[in-house]
């Protein structure tokens, strides 16, 4: 899709940072998995040993078992080496570098209007970044998780400048995000020569 304007980039290149994101996330999430898995794995081998040696047990099954824990934890290593997630995270962070750095050239440019050449430059470089950091059936998941993401918080600042914008004009509003204030509505409506913060103090102490 081409853009047509500076913004046209920033939102790009936001929603595939989020993305690149998303996308170490789950790479960290599942190596720890492993390792968390290890973990135990380990120490449940090694209070086996313990346990056959204070109680002097020697039955096939005790001398089995040991074995059969440290094979699965040579078979997990193994898997992890196999998944590389160290080199496929350090990728994604070096891709994520580019797409920042791109995206602050994007935020501190002049025009919106008019894209300079070195500004494109820099955000076909960032495309290239993404697309060689995470597989495209990743890089698909990942972007339809980011694209929601950015409308939620699209949304969010929307109702908050919108929320802003009433109590300015002492208009009552409701505030539904804390649960010591949940449900509850705040009318500064006869308070309209109070700054706002101390209005929702009020309400706060109320509810205390």
């Amino acid at each position: 899709m081409k853009k047509e304007s500076v913004t046209d980039l920033i939102t790009s290149l936001r929603a595939r940072r989020d993305a690149l994101g998303y996308a170490h996330e789950k790479l960290k999430q599942d190596s720890d998995s492993y390792n968390k898995i290890i973990i135990l794995i380990s120490l449940g081998a090694g209070l086996m040993e313990s346990v056959k040696m204070r109680l002097g047990l020697n039955d096939a099954g005790w001398a089995l078992a040991p074995i059969l824990l440290n094979s699965g934890i040579a078979g997990l290593s193994a898997l992890m080496k196999f998944c590389n997630f160290p080199t496929r995270m350090e990728s994604i962070t070096q891709a994520s570098s580019v797409l920042n750095n791109c995206l602050q050239k994007a935020r501190n440019h002049e025009s919106d209007e008019e894209i300079s050449d070195d500004l494109m430059a820099d955000y076909n470089a960032s495309l290239l970044a993404c697309e060689t950091a995470i597989y495209p059936s990743e890089r698909k998941q990942f972007m339809i998780q980011a694209h929601k993401n950015l409308i939620l918080i699209l949304k969010k600042e929307r109702e908050y400048y919108d929320t802003i914008d009433k109590a300015n004009r002492g208009i009552s509003f409701s505030i539904n995000s804390d649960k010591s204030i949940e449900n509850n509505i705040l009318d500064i409506s006869t308070h309209t020569a109070k700054p706002i913060l101390n209005s929702i103090n009020e309400l706060e102490a109320d509810n205390l």
